[in-house]
């Protein structure tokens, strides 16, 4: 069985984004950019898909037109190790874009991503009183910031 890919429908900005995503993940690259011929529905010659990788998930970009608009009901997720991570990837996906709450973010595209430490599923991962501060904490924060998600677990 192939890997899956994930398809992105843009209106006409899918290699804008795709360049603007492939910035900021070391580990990326284009594949290839397929161009509208004269059989449309495109403008002869404008890019019709983008196939590239981001840390080794496959993903194609579509410039399909209006129809259709990202929501947060789909979302990316980053798990960062360290606070530095969090910082960079919440700081570059939300440059031009909408900053959310509780690590959730829509880049300039219109795409959502959450931005989250690998610590945070630990300390919010019970229904104990330590589990429930964390949670607390976390719903009052756009960008998660570590040390306070652990201060408020550990009640410091």
């Amino acid at each position: 069985m192939k890997p899956l890919r994930t398809f992105l429908w843009f209106d006409d900005q899918a290699e804008e984004a795709v360049r603007f995503y492939t910035a900021i993940f070391k580990d990326s690259k284009i594949h290839s950019v397929a161009r509208y011929g004269e059989a449309g529905p495109g403008e002869p010659g404008s890019v019709m898909t983008v196939d590239f990788e981001l840390n080794g998930q496959a993903f194609v970009a579509l410039n399909g037109g209006p129809h259709f608009a990202f929501n947060p009901a789909i979302s990316f997720v980053i798990d960062c190790d360290t606070q530095e991570e969090v910082n960079y990837f919440w700081e570059k996906l939300s440059e031009g874009g909408e900053p959310g709450r509780c690590g959730w973010l829509e880049d300039p595209f219109g795409v959502s991503w959450q931005v989250v430490p690998v610590q945070l599923y630990e300390l919010v991962n019970g229904t104990d009183a330590a589990s429930q501060r964390a949670v607390k904490a976390m719903l009052e924060m756009d960008k998660l910031d570590i040390d306070k998600l652990v201060m408020a677990y550990e009640q410091i």
